[in-house]
Order: structure tokens, then C-alpha cells, then sequence
């Protein structure tokens, strides 16, 4: 079997999706606030997924009661997370945002820990490195958080909180109309906020049209079915290693489309924070010698 397979370059591709999608609400914010941005993107998120909810034709789980109040605390979560990455990228580079926002994979962990399960070393040793990561990454010379990095960092304890509960959820009912379903909720939450706090305006979304387009569809529909289809012959911890690269791309992005240079300081918490993404999700020789169910 070769190292690198169609399946993995499908989750390598999922992940550049999701790294420039950084870029893309970055550059959305030029025309529209925060808000108004993900109402948009978050309807659009929805549309997409119907034709690939319609091609799989869903898991024929039973659905009622607990695809509704799953979908409604799902999708709150995830306007939270959304809400605080997308104001947070006001205030820091797309770049921060990515690397930060990937600390709910060492994030996860701990939380599992405080509900009982017990952690692995070197589970404990990805988390110490992206700590340190973080600190070197965000932390001042006068030991204060800049304020964009704390926002994306509030972000993650939500996307860390989202993923816990898809991951119950999913077993439970359709995972695409479950998406579906959290998209809608989350889009109503964001029209509100947007009501409320912004003035968006139809020449606002003209001039955003393509970073919309981007992050609501190609992020969510297109890299949606490329995850769906790659992680049916992928192990999962091999999918979360792949998709953690997420934030290198992030970098990458902000960096040849927004100028966005990193010091070295911050080159060095990138590289830890990454270090510790990658060694928290390490297949362990018992995962790699254990065939995974798809």
C-alpha cells in the first residue's frame, strides 16, 4: 500500500481549503462586519450541503427530536466559534488565527481528561509544546495576551466544546443534516447579531461576493464532501493529523495573499504549536497495527 494515497491527498486538500478559508474572512471583513459576514456564509454553508446531502441520501438513523435540539446547540456553539474567530481577525493576522484556533485538537484531550478518561504521555507532551507554542506565538514582553489572539483562543474552547458534541450527535443521526440543520441555526443567531450590532448594506455584499463564496461554499460544501469521501479509508487519527495542517496553510495563505510576515518569536510558537498538534495525534504503534473501521 503506498504511503500517500488519493485519500490522503483528498484531506490535504480539505485542509488548504479550510487554511485559506482564513484568508478569505479576512478579507471579507473589508466590505462587510464580522456578523453580516457569517450570516452570509453561514446560509450559503447550508445551501451547499443539501446537494450532498440529497447525492448521499443520509444515514437512515432516527432523526425528530434529536436532529432539532442537537442541531440547535450545535449550531449556537458554532456561531460562538465563528463569532469570536471572525471579530478576532479584526485585531490579528490570519495566520494567529489558524494556529490558535487549532488548539481545540490538544484542547479535546483535556477536556476528556477532566471527564475521567485518562490521557496518554504523549498526548500530555503535544499539549506541554503547544502551550508553549502559544506563548511564545501571543504572550507580550509584559505577559499580556494581545486582544485578537485571546479572542481566537476564547474561539477554540468553543470549536473544542463543537467538536465534542458533533462527536456524540454523530452517532446518533445524519451527520450532513445535522450540518445542515447547525448551519440554519447558526445563520439566524448571525442575522440577529448582525441586526443588532451592524449596518451591512447590498453593496457591502457585492464587494465581499467572492471571500463569501469561498468560505461559504468551498469550506463547507466542497471540503465537507472531500472529508467524507478521504476519511472512509484514512484512520481517524491519521485524519486529525492531516487536517491539523490546517494552520500551516493559514500561514501560508496570509502570507502570499495578505503580506502577513511573521517574527521569529512567532515563527517559533507556530512551529511549537504545530509540534504539538502533530504529536497529539501521532498514531501510536497499537492504532497503526489496528485495522479502523471507515
Amino acid at each position: 500500500m503506498p504511503f500517500v494515497t488519493f485519500s490522503h491527498l483528498l484531506l490535504i486538500s480539505v485542509a488548504a481549503i479550510w487554511g485559506f478559508a482564513f484568508v478569505a474572512q479576512s478579507a471579507g471583513m473589508d466590505h462587510l462586519g464580522p456578523h453580516s459576514f457569517n450570516a452570509a456564509r453561514f446560509a450559503l454553508g447550508a445551501l451547499s450541503l443539501v446537494p450532498v446531502w440529497l447525492v448521499l441520501g443520509g444515514r437512515r438513523l432516527p432523526q425528530g427530536k434529536t436532529l432539532l435540539w442537537g442541531g440547535l446547540v450545535a449550531g449556537t456553539i458554532l456561531f460562538a466559534g465563528f463569532s469570536f474567530q471572525q471579530v478576532g481577525l479584526l485585531y490579528t493576522s490570519a495566520g494567529n488565527a489558524g494556529f490558535i484556533t487549532g488548539m481545540y485538537i490538544v484542547m479535546v484531550p483535556m477536556v476528556s481528561f477532566a471527564m475521567g478518561q485518562r490521557g496518554t504521555p504523549q498526548t500530555w507532551a503535544g499539549v506541554a509544546l503547544a502551550l508553549g507554542g502559544l506563548y511564545s506565538l501571543s504572550i507580550g514582553p509584559d505577559f499580556k495576551m494581545a486582544y485578537g489572539d485571546l479572542l481566537e483562543l476564547i474561539g477554540a474552547l468553543f470549536w473544542t466544546a463543537h467538536v465534542i458534541v458533533i462527536g456524540w450527535l454523530s452517532r446518533k443521526v445524519d451527520p450532513v443534516g445535522l450540518s445542515i440543520v447547525q448551519f440554519l441555526v447558526a445563520t439566524l443567531w448571525a442575522t440577529l447579531a448582525a441586526a443588532l450590532l451592524e449596518t451591512p448594506t447590498l453593496a457591502g455584499f457585492q464587494g465581499a461576493w467572492l471571500p463569501l463564496v469561498y468560505a461559504g461554499i468551498a469550506s463547507s460544501g466542497i471540503a465537507f464532501t472531500l472529508q467524507a469521501i478521504g476519511q472512509r479509508r484514512v484512520d481517524p487519527s491519521v485524519t486529525a493529523l492531516i487536517l491539523s495542517m490546517e494552520a500551516v496553510f493559514a500561514v501560508i495563505g496570509g502570507w502570499l495573499l495578505l503580506g502577513e510576515v511573521l517574527s521569529g518569536r512567532e515563527l517559533t510558537g507556530c512551529a511549537l504549536m504545530l509540534a504539538g498538534m502533530l504529536i497529539s495525534q501521532w498514531p501510536s504503534r497499537r492504532q497503526a497495527s489496528t485495522p479502523q473501521p471507515a
